[in-house]
């Protein structure tokens, strides 16, 4: 584990800055102007601090605009719909409006300019992408209208000094979560024996990444529907279990900022959520418990060991009149070095496979080495954990409402089977 004086020094780092293929022409496109629209991310965070450098390495000056997540899929949609989008680049939530967007072929055909290599740098290393990163990015076409950019992979992390307390290993499978989280769990001391997103919508990947240790999608590829079967109910009941009995009061209201808060504060001992969200506990300039945090990949569920994936992209609206310039901030966005600087900063999981070994020997690296690890190995068993469909927002939020009123005592089984019903109408017309 990193210490808190290391952890210190590599915050204050500043990222170095990227080196690209000398034998390109990074000027071809000198003198533009692309706008670029990202969702409210730690990576867009990194990409708007570093934009001078691809300034200086193209020509090319940028204007961005980062935007809060639900606002940003309501913008996205319809100004790439309107045929004439304010953006040359756009990020892309795989996990929400994939297939909307893939549906509505409103983004450019990568695959062209990918084998362009008077227009892709020799260094780009096309092949140094994860296969899961790839076809994750592929609609159902083929078509690659994005290039991946981040990962996320939902880990467990808790409070060393809270399981040491009671005695409690760091559970390793379901059962062990629940009976880690009932004991861990001390209302009296102000504390919960675990936390996780209770809030409608927010916390629909929760319940999923407990179906898919089941070895269950609540919607398969083929279109079968899996949300109110035995598995799912069981899953349910999980969710159930952890927030609402071993959770804080208002959880249901919960998204995973107000999760991430109270776990840093030292208020829950066990807490599920994406590696992104969990490095900020590391970090003691906003985390109290910055040397006391564990992380490892998801627990085991009863029938397969599954680390819930989310991803994100970047594409071209077809639209756009600056394709070249475009493509280039793609590249530099995603290329070798950005990637790294994702990973050493804990920002995401990275989607190169280069990123592991060079992140190792990082002076800015901010992430202990079982961040590291944990994420290393969930990438090898990573599935999405929102079905693949265009309607995933709708998804999310009718599976997200039922889930809520679990949380305030409704019954699992009868709320899967009415949330199944009503979205089987929303599917059979949107897909």
């Amino acid at each position: 584990m990193i210490g808190r004086r290391t952890l210190m020094a590599a915050g204050a780092a500043s990222f170095a800055t990227p080196a690209f293929a000398a034998d390109f022409n990074w000027q071809r496109f000198k003198g533009q102007h692309i706008e670029v629209a990202l969702q409210r991310t730690a990576f867009a965070d990194y990409l708007k601090a570093h934009e001078k450098e691809f300034e200086s390495l193209t020509g090319i000056s940028v204007g961005s605009e980062q935007v809060p997540e639900q606002q940003f899929r309501q913008k996205l949609v319809i100004e790439l719909a309107s045929g004439n989008p304010s953006m040359d680049v756009c990020y892309v939530a795989y996990t929400s409006q994939k297939r909307m967007i893939g549906n509505g072929r409103w983004l450019l055909d990568l695959r062209p300019l990918l084998a362009d290599t008077s227009l892709t740098a020799p260094d780009f290393d096309f092949a140094d992408f994860t296969p899961a990163a790839v076809a994750y990015a592929t609609q159902a076409d083929g078509r690659m209208d994005t290039i991946p950019i981040t990962f996320h992979y939902n880990l467990l992390m808790w409070n060393k000094e809270l399981l040491a307390a009671k005695g409690v290993a760091p559970p390793d499978s379901f059962p062990d979560l629940l009976e880690a989280a009932r004991k861990l769990h001390d209302p009296k001391a102000g504390i919960s024996g675990f936390v996780a997103r209770g809030l409608k919508n927010a916390n629909t990947p929760v319940w999923t990444s407990f179906l898919l240790g089941y070895g269950l999608d609540a919607i398969d590829k083929a279109g079968h529907f899996h949300s109110d079967g035995p598995e799912a109910i069981e899953s349910a009941k999980l969710y159930q279990a952890l927030d609402r009995d071993c959770g804080p009061v208002g959880v249901v209201g919960y998204n995973w900022y107000e999760a991430q808060a109270n776990f840093i504060a030292g208020r829950s001992a066990l807490f599920l959520d994406t590696e992104s969200v969990g490095t900020v506990a590391v970090d003691p300039r906003k985390s109290r418990i910055s040397d006391k945090v564990g992380f490892a990949v998801m627990p085991a569920g009863p029938k397969a060991r599954v680390a819930p994936m989310f991803g994100d992209g970047i594409g071209i609206p077809a639209a756009s009149k600056k394709h070249g310039a475009a493509w280039l901030y793609c590249q530099w966005a995603t290329s070798k070095s950005s990637q790294a600087q994702l990973l050493a900063s804990g920002s995401g999981a990275a989607i190169r496979t280069s990123a592991d070994a060079m992140v190792k020997t990082m002076a800015s690296r901010t992430v202990p080495d079982d961040w590291l690890t944990a994420v290393a190995a969930s990438r090898d068993i990573a599935r999405p954990c929102i079905p693949e469909i265009v309607a995933a927002i709708e998804f999310r939020d009718v599976f997200g409402a039922a889930l809520s009123n679990m949380l305030t005592g409704a019954d699992p089984a009868e709320e899967l089977h009415r949330a199944t019903e009503s979205f089987r109408v929303t599917f059979a017309k949107d897909g």
